[in-house]
């Protein structure tokens, strides 16, 4: 009895923890996220929030997000859009499965099947700030720019340390200013 009680409780603490969207301490994250004035708290807070992202409870999924962030990286857009689809049909559940699709079909110029998994990825994680951004840049690309200054003003609500959005809020304006004189 007392064994079995011991292999159990080793079990449940050796056992990866669920980590994505999901994860409950992403809460306490973006909490700490509004509260902060230091932005190297805020780096911090948001680092732990894209590595929690980024984490499934399943290693293979785990396995694959790391080869299809490589690929990505390397500029092997082919090879991460595979990747990143067989990680959506593995768990459509998975937000940061869609973000990094939608990453990997804006660098290929693929606009509206990037704003269409932009869209997934909000709808399973409406505080993910990346998706967020990255609906504002394919606006930006479709010529709509309020729409995309909505866009950055919600990621900046929700994680107030992207001063590059700030500057692009306020280029847009102008934009928009001068087209309308």
């Amino acid at each position: 009895m007392i064994r079995r009680f011991l292999f159990a409780t080793v079990l449940i603490v050796t056992m990866p923890a669920q980590a994505d969207q999901n994860d409950p301490r992403l809460d306490t994250l973006f909490g700490h996220l509004q509260r902060t004035t230091s932005q190297s708290e805020a780096t911090g807070y948001t680092d732990q929030i894209w590595r929690i992202w980024t984490q499934h409870g399943d290693p293979e999924l785990n396995e694959q997000m790391t080869i299809g962030q490589a690929a990505m990286s390397m500029n092997r857009l082919v090879t991460a859009l595979g990747v990143f689809s067989t990680i959506i049909n593995a768990d459509p559940g998975f937000a940061e499965g869609w973000n990094k699709r939608a990453t990997v079909y804006y660098l290929m110029g693929k606009v509206p099947e990037s704003l269409e998994d932009v869209e997934h990825t909000l709808a399973l994680e409406p505080r993910h700030f990346g998706a967020l951004s990255g609906r504002g840049l394919l606006y930006i690309e479709t010529g709509d720019y309020s729409l995309a200054i909505q866009a950055f003003e919600e990621a900046l609500a929700v994680n107030p340390f992207l001063p590059s959005l700030e500057r692009r809020i306020n280029q847009l304006k102008s934009i928009i200013g001068e087209s309308e004189i």
